[in-house]
């Protein structure tokens, strides 16, 4: 988006012409940019459909705050979801932080949830389209911050209380998982986790690459891993930490939590730790929450003969064991009425939607079925959720 196109949106002309766009039928493109283009040019015309999408989109990061702010396509994919960011500065002021720079700041999410949090927050960025998206998020919610156009590398961020950075992971080819491919790279990272500071990166980053006395926190929503961040100098309290966000609130575990849990055979329930926790390297600390073991020791299914609810794991009934090649197993659903099925597998060469044609299930029964290996050997569990 062209930085002019954007201050245009931001003049009274631009808002009114933002809320046309949005009262358009999104389905239908063309109509709504001939509809626009009744009242401005074509360059106008576009920055608002293109800002009506984006906040679309952005509900399922923003929520109730999507329709208030401004976006760009690169940025909003960047930006971290309104309740991660939340729980992070809510981190941040439990430690009496009072004052953030944020080293590359995109439209400005993260800066607004420390802002939220009542800290005198500065974000700096290299794309001036961003700059000016990020101050105006923050006018849109009427929260204090400065936002400049500034080389993160450069800057001395000794006189904020913490720093905090979220390294664009993308190459000339697209997204990368080399770290020397961050922008700003991996070594002044390294630079900043010397000090307090909170750095996003992504939930694959190896452990190896962790630095000594420094806390990787992974972090899910609603059961889907969204980022890990790293915590350094007083802001670090473990080494490990597994954070579930969910309708019930927040849930924390860290490596503390766990004194460990061996292997044991198939129990009356079955437990599928959230990827937060099995990102962290925390499924034993569930297994012995539950009083339960793993039932591979390289395969995060954890079994129990008692259920007990827990935000870190989804729990099923085992009903039975049936047979784990292909053929038998056919068999043994087919004489179970099972017509929709439901297929969960870890640890096993299995891909479902092609299992599932192959088992061409034609009965009335809905089941869910979970392939997966019980101390090394193939097993086919029938299991219904909790």
């Amino acid at each position: 988006m062209d930085l002019d196109a954007f201050r245009w949106l931001l003049t009274d002309d631009g808002q009114a012409l933002l809320v046309q766009a949005e009262a358009l039928d999104p389905a239908d493109p063309l109509r709504a940019q001939t509809a626009l283009r009744r009242h401005a040019d074509a360059e106008h015309a576009a920055a608002a459909l293109t800002q009506a999408s984006l906040r679309r989109r952005a509900v399922a990061k923003f929520a109730d705050l999507a329709p208030r702010l401004y976006f760009t396509p690169d940025g909003l994919e960047q930006a971290t979801r309104l309740s991660v960011a939340r729980h992070r500065a809510a981190r941040l002021r439990a430690f009496d932080a009072l004052s953030l720079v944020d080293l590359g700041c995109g439209i400005g999410g993260d800066l607004l949830a420390a802002a939220e949090q009542g800290l005198v927050c500065v974000g700096v960025d290299l794309d001036p389209v961003r700059v000016a998206v990020a101050e105006a998020n923050l006018a849109a919610l009427g929260l204090e911050g400065v936002v400049g156009q500034v080389d993160a590398t450069t800057l001395d961020t000794s006189p904020f209380d913490v720093a905090y950075a979220d390294p664009a992971r993308r190459s000339a080819r697209g997204r990368s998982f080399d770290v020397d491919d961050w922008t700003p790279p991996w070594s002044f990272v390294e630079g900043l986790l010397r000090r307090d500071s909170c750095v996003k990166v992504a939930p694959g980053i190896p452990h190896a690459l962790v630095p000594e006395g420094v806390e990787a926190e992974w972090v899910s929503d609603h059961g889907e891993v969204k980022e890990a961040a790293l915590w350094s100098g007083r802001l670090a309290t473990t080494q490990r930490r597994a954070t579930v966000i969910g309708g019930g609130g927040l849930a924390t575990l860290t490596d503390e939590d766990d004194p460990g849990a061996g292997t044991r055979p198939v129990g009356r329930y079955l437990y599928e730790p959230d990827g937060a926790v099995i990102r962290a390297g925390l499924v034993t600390a569930v297994a012995a929450a539950l009083d339960g073991g793993l039932l591979d020791e390289h395969i995060a299914y954890v079994g129990t003969d008692t259920a007990a609810p827990t935000p870190f794991a989804r729990g099923y009934e085992v009903l039975e064991e049936l047979p784990y090649r292909e053929k038998a197993l056919r068999a043994a659903l087919r004489e179970r009425g099972v017509g929709r099925l439901t297929i969960k597998k870890r640890g096993v060469d299995v891909v479902p939607e092609e299992l599932r044609k192959r088992l061409a299930l034609a009965g009335d029964a809905e089941a869910t079925i979970v392939l997966t290996r019980v101390a090394g050997q193939g097993a086919a569990l029938l299991v219904r959720p909790l």
